[in-house]
């Protein structure tokens, strides 16, 4: 994250439904980069990530039409992968290419989760918030996290990959559990400020 005096900002989570979760977004040019906005919005989307308990983030989770995600998971050999990357890009896989059914979920469709089948590994081309390029290398569940934010840059959800029956299931399961979830973000919220009144550590 990067070097501010402000402490970050939770934001709000956008939900499966708003249009901004259905658009293109915007790409990143040279007027962002290096921009102390773009430093912020990327320390916020960090803090409302940790909040909502996510492994990554998307800018139009948080309502900006901008080409950005941050993110921090462990891969499955236990390696902890975390940064941000502008402008993604999927490198093109293989015909026949290795897939791993997991389970997935979505910030922005609280409490639902399935299973889902994505390719093992991922190779994903952009820059970071100064414009330098970068090249973000995944497998099993980073793997599986860097193409889930990816899909929400070009407009796409993981319920989009589902059958009828399976996006109609995961729907039910988000009216039923997302009052509890929006409790346990509030009150990991509250945590944060007040971690912020004693200038203790960001809470991960």
């Amino acid at each position: 994250m990067s070097e501010l005096s402000e402490r970050p900002s939770v934001l709000r989570i956008t939900e499966v439904g708003e249009e901004i979760l259905r658009r293109t977004c915007r790409t990143a040019t040279e007027e962002d980069f290096g921009s102390e906005r773009l430093a912020r919005l990327i320390d916020d989307m960090f803090a409302t990530m940790y909040v909502a308990d996510g492994c990554g983030l998307a800018a139009n989770q948080v309502d900006v039409d901008l080409r950005l995600f941050v993110y921090d998971c462990v891969d499955d050999d236990g390696v902890r992968h975390a940064g941000h990357v502008l402008n993604p890009v999927v490198e093109e896989q293989e015909a026949g290419r290795a897939l791993i059914e997991e389970t997935e979920g979505c910030l922005s469709v609280p409490g639902a989760r399935t299973k889902l089948a994505r390719p093992a590994r991922t190779v994903v081309h952009g820059v970071d918030q100064h414009g330098e390029p970068v090249v973000i290398e995944g497998a099993g569940y980073f793997a599986r996290c860097l193409q889930h934010e990816t899909d929400h840059l070009s407009g796409g959800l993981y319920i989009d990959r589902l059958s009828i029956r399976d996006r109609k299931r995961m729907m039910k399961q988000t009216a039923d559990r997302r009052e509890k979830v929006f409790a346990q973000r509030a009150a990991k919220a509250a945590k944060l400020v007040e971690a912020g009144r004693q200038d203790g550590p960001l809470p991960r």
